[in-house]
Parts: C-alpha cells; sequence; structure tokens
C-alpha cells in the first residue's frame, strides 16, 4: 500500500491503540484524512494466522477505547465499530491489511447504503460482488455508542450460484473474525426452503466445535441406499435422523466444501432460486441481534 505523511503504517498494537484513543476523542481532526494501516498481512496468509494477529490489535484498541457498538466484517476483514450520530472510528480489513480511520457517520452510512442497494449482480449471468460489500455479517449487543435507525440488506441473490459464494465467503469470514470479536460465542442460522417445506438445514460455527452444517431427514429411509445417496452429496455422518458435515478446525476450502454441500441438499430436494429461501433463528449465542446482509435472501 502506498503511504504519506497521513496513512504512514502504524503496526505496533499499543500505537494503534493510542491512535484509535485520538480518533475517538477528536474526529474532527481527523475525518477526511486516509485510513491508517495497523496491521499486514502476507498474501494468502491462512484464515487461523490472520485471525491471531488481528487478534493482537484488536485487544490492544479495546483496553483502550471499550467495547465496540458493533461487530462485523466483510470478505475483505473484520468490520467493527465504534458510533454515535456524529463519528465512527472504524477497524477494517482490506485484504493484505487492517485499517483504523474515523467517519462521518451519515456520510458512511450513505455510502453504504448505495453499496447494498446498487451493488450485487442483477441477472444469473453476472458475477456476484458480495466481496466488495462493507460487512457480510453485523452484530449489535448494545455495547457503547448509538446503532443505526436501520440497518441495510444486499440486494437479492439472482442465482443459486451467486448465492453458494455468498455462503462460503460468509462462512470464511466467521472462521477469520468471529472468534476475536465474541471469544467462545457460537454463531448459528437455520435455511428453509418454499420448495421442501418444514425441511430445516442448520449452519453454526464456533471456535470450540468449529464449523457444522447439517440437515433434517428424519422422514428418510434408513437404508443403505440412503446412506449412500447422502454421502454422496458430502454428509459426513448420521445421528438421529440428521445428517451432518463436521469442520473441527475449519479453513477456506471448508467454508467452501461446506456451502457446496448445502446447496447440494437445497437443490437436491427442489430448490430453483434463492428466492425460495429463508434465514431463520439468526443468533450469535442469543445475546444481541445477529444481521447476515451478505446472503441476500430475507430472514
Amino acid at each position: 500500500m502506498e503511504t504519506t505523511g497521513t496513512n504512514r503504517p502504524i503496526l505496533d498494537p499499543d500505537a494503534a491503540a493510542d491512535l484509535a484513543r485520538a480518533l475517538f476523542d477528536t474526529p474532527g481532526e481527523f475525518i477526511g484524512r486516509a485510513p491508517v494501516p495497523v496491521l499486514s498481512f502476507e498474501p494468502g496468509s491462512p484464515l487461523r494466522q490472520r485471525r491471531e494477529y488481528f487478534g493482537e490489535v484488536y485487544g490492544a484498541i479495546v483496553a483502550r477505547l471499550g467495547e465496540p457498538t458493533l461487530y462485523g466484517g466483510s470478505a475483505c476483514g473484520p468490520d467493527v465499530r465504534w458510533r454515535d450520530g456524529g463519528r465512527t472510528v472504524l477497524l477494517n480489513g482490506t485484504g493484505q491489511w487492517a485499517l483504523l480511520s474515523v467517519h462521518d457517520t451519515a456520510l458512511l452510512e450513505a455510502a453504504e447504503r448505495r453499496s447494498f442497494s446498487w451493488g450485487g449482480a442483477w441477472t444469473i449471468t453476472e458475477p456476484h460482488d458480495v466481496d466488495l460489500l462493507p460487512y457480510l455479517w453485523r452484530l449489535d449487543r448494545g455495547g457503547p455508542g448509538e446503532r443505526p435507525a436501520e440497518h441495510p440488506s444486499a440486494r437479492p441473490m439472482p442465482g443459486l450460484d451467486h448465492f453458494e459464494s455468498a455462503l462460503g465467503l460468509l462462512l470464511s469470514a466467521w472462521i477469520e473474525q468471529l472468534p476475536v470479536q465474541v471469544g467462545d460465542d457460537w454463531a448459528h442460522f437455520t435455511l428453509t426452503s418454499a420448495a421442501d417445506r418444514g425441511r430445516r438445514l442448520q449452519v453454526s460455527y464456533g471456535i470450540g466445535d468449529g464449523l457444522l452444517v447439517s440437515v433434517d431427514d428424519r422422514d428418510g429411509p434408513c437404508s443403505p441406499e440412503r446412506e449412500l445417496l447422502m454421502r454422496s452429496r458430502g454428509w459426513h455422518s448420521h445421528d438421529r435422523g440428521w445428517w451432518q458435515a463436521e469442520f473441527p478446525d475449519p479453513d477456506r476450502a471448508d467454508a467452501a466444501e461446506g456451502a457446496r454441500v448445502v446447496l447440494t441438499e437445497l437443490r437436491a430436494r427442489g430448490t430453483v432460486s434463492p428466492d425460495q429461501l429463508r434465514a431463520r433463528d439468526i443468533t450469535c449465542r442469543d445475546r444481541g441481534e445477529l444481521l447476515l446482509p451478505g446472503l441476500g435472501i430475507r430472514a
């Protein structure tokens, strides 16, 4: 990243925390300046390594500013905010860097609403741009500061291939970002489809249990043929009528595989379009409000 006098990297966690305090206390001196890099990653760094390195900077800043107003993350890295109606201190990831900046809240959120409203693929032939959204997930636990009056949602996904990509990106983001921001707490949601009413597919991740996807197959036959069929779709094990795919220490490839298993099952049971899907029971250990705008389906 090219640097100038206003965005020269500060790669010491304590110095980054000092800057965060200055942005928070005297935002008028810094609004409009370029974000300051406070952490660098090697290209292709493992999610676990990115998580560890980011945790050092995040921990130092939280020790100085207190818990954030909003937790979250994009496909490129974490998105953590200390927010009120006038200014937002933002610690976010952009691929190879973690950046620290302060913004006029109204201007920042107006620009993000435009990204959510006008971004994304308009037809199934266009590539998605979920990786460019400001954040894929957001968690509000009622921490210090002021929360927005409303949260934007992404443009609906036009095709199941787009949704599979979005789900894989969300799961990768969770693997990297959730343990640093919420510790041992797990995140979970249930997918349902109008094509197969009553069927539940469950998706969860927590650093203790890893990534788990499962489907309710209690109405399916118990036979060797059924087992072969379900294993061919990618499921790993069967327990009391639920088929599961477990990834105890997941990485990007496991996130993509988890998304593939979910979409394979949805297609096999008749889902043909994302507008048939709903995300329900969205929670992060039943504490606060967890939003998943990056999925591009209705809750």
